[in-house]
């Protein structure tokens, strides 16, 4: 019997942005489950709450599971990324680049990862041309200053920035 495979796609994701959702939907297609695990990183200075970071990628990948073999699943997590893969069943990482300058710090992160278990995979999914350049922080501090990120991020998360930036 084989195995299924299964990806953990860790990040922050405040707010979840159109890049996100590009390797969402390309790595559902590399594996049988997904799981986007949502960190707590508090020392990032979330704009959005953990809930509603988990909120916001749940209903994105709703529309995503549609046209997709693969479970994709939201999932908080506060704990050391291997030991949250293993909690749920993974058997492999995935992260995006967007440019040269990430891939240092992916790979270093990848090798760190690898020496606390090497029975986790990391597979990096290069950004679309049209995603290389969307960062999160990016458009958090082009929508505080008053902005159009609608070309960075869905309608609906676009209307949730606008919400959570003018209730500041």
């Amino acid at each position: 019997m084989s195995r299924q495979r299964v990806a953990v796609y860790p990040g922050t994701f405040d707010p979840v942005t159109n890049g996100h959702m590009d390797i969402i939907a390309r790595g559902a297609r590399l594996v049988d489950r997904l799981v986007v695990g949502v960190a707590v990183n508090i020392g990032k200075g979330p704009l959005f709450t953990l809930e509603e970071r988990v909120e916001m990628l749940e209903s994105e990948v709703a529309d995503l599971e549609n046209g997709t073999q693969t479970h994709i699943s939201v999932v908080p997590f506060d704990n050391l990324l291997m030991d949250f893969v293993i909690g749920q069943g993974g058997n492999m990482v995935v992260r995006g680049l967007r440019a040269v300058s990430d891939f240092e710090y992916e790979f270093q992160m990848a090798s760190m990862n690898a020496r606390l278990n090497n029975t986790v995979e990391t597979v990096f999914l290069m950004a679309s041309e049209r995603q290389q350049f969307i960062a999160s922080r990016f458009v958090k501090e082009i929508a505080q200053l008053g902005g159009d990120i609608s070309s960075f991020v869905s309608a609906q998360v676009n209307t949730r920035v606008k919400e959570k930036i003018s209730n500041q």
